[in-house]
């Protein structure tokens, strides 16, 4: 029995976040950063490093908003690292080191994309409606509900893939033992079962806030000609991701507010499409980067940034 969920302080559970990856999961604490891979002969490859998020490093990152959007950056950078590190140790490659320029380009494909399929696709197809959309709020309301549903499209038509259902299934391994870290119970496949796959502080839940909020956000900046609202959206994006972050942030500080629940309600049941139920191989790895993540100094730190 592993009694490291035990009589953690709140404060330091509540700064434990972490990724699903391809048959592996990251797990991040302010000072460290821990990826557990399962690889084909069925052993679990620890990687772990000290490493502080950007927020952490610069007063003016961890400025409310600014702190949002400096995450942002930050997880895309981690997460495609990351991702590119499990990638290799599942299917047993060699793995190729990332250069700073080659993060860089990935994390700019990444908003390219996000900003494509959920800035401007929504706004293109709501212009088609223009004639008919006198109110600009209702314009938003509108382009708001289309964005939302592209997105909800896209999340089923990826859920249907055998190797995304996998790392839905390594996405519900985290949260569940993240959960169990929370509550303060020893890390063991029995404890985690009790929990579900659905937690209030999840990416997933940050994505529909940033959709939410943009709506209102999007009303201020009036209805210039379709381009100019692509244009004109895609840089306020950053401010909308800070505004989204502060939220889920307030939500999770009150997560067990009855008012809160109701408010992050729609987050958590988007999470029944982006988690699924682990089975306890998965819930082992997610302990084991956990447990990483959480540990001491020793010898199995890789480098420091």
């Amino acid at each position: 029995m592993d009694d490291l969920g035990k009589n953690q302080p709140e404060r330091r559970c509540t700064e434990v976040g972490g990724q699903a990856l391809i048959e592996g999961v990251m797990m991040r604490t302010p000072s460290r950063l821990a990826y557990a891979v399962r690889k084909k002969n069925g052993d679990i490859v620890l990687e772990v490093r000290k490493q502080k998020p950007l927020a952490q490093r610069n007063r003016f990152f961890a400025l409310p908003i600014i702190r949002g959007i400096v995450n942002l950056v930050d997880s895309l950078l981690v997460g495609w690292q990351a991702l590119s590190y499990s990638a290799s140790v599942a299917f047993d490659e060699e793995e190729e080191k990332l250069s700073g320029f080659d993060m860089g380009i990935a994390v700019l494909m990444a908003l390219a994309l996000f900003a494509g399929l959920f800035i401007a696709l929504p706004t293109f197809l709501t212009s088609l409606f223009d004639r008919f959309l006198s109110s600009t709020v209702f314009y938003n309301l509108v382009e708001g509900f289309i964005r939302v549903g592209i997105f909800l499209v896209y999340l089923v038509v990826i859920s249907r893939m055998r190797e995304i259902r996998r790392v839905f299934e390594y996405h519900g391994a985290e949260h569940k033992a993240i959960f169990v870290l929370e509550h303060g119970e020893s890390l063991t496949p029995e404890n985690a079962e009790k929990f579900t796959t659905l937690h209030p502080r999840c990416g997933t839940n940050w994505l529909l806030v940033v959709m939410i909020v943009s709506i209102f956000v999007f009303s201020f900046l009036g209805r210039p000609g379709v381009i100019g609202r692509i244009v004109t959206r895609v840089l306020v994006i950053p401010i909308v991701a800070g505004l989204a972050y502060e939220i889920i942030k307030f939500l999770s500080r009150y997560q067990h507010n009855k008012f809160a629940y109701l408010l992050s309600l729609p987050g958590l049941l988007l999470q029944r499409i982006t988690t699924r139920e682990p089975d306890r191989s998965q819930l082992e790895v997610a302990f084991a980067a956990l447990k990483e993540s959480l540990g001491e100094e020793d010898t199995r730190v890789a480098g420091e940034n």
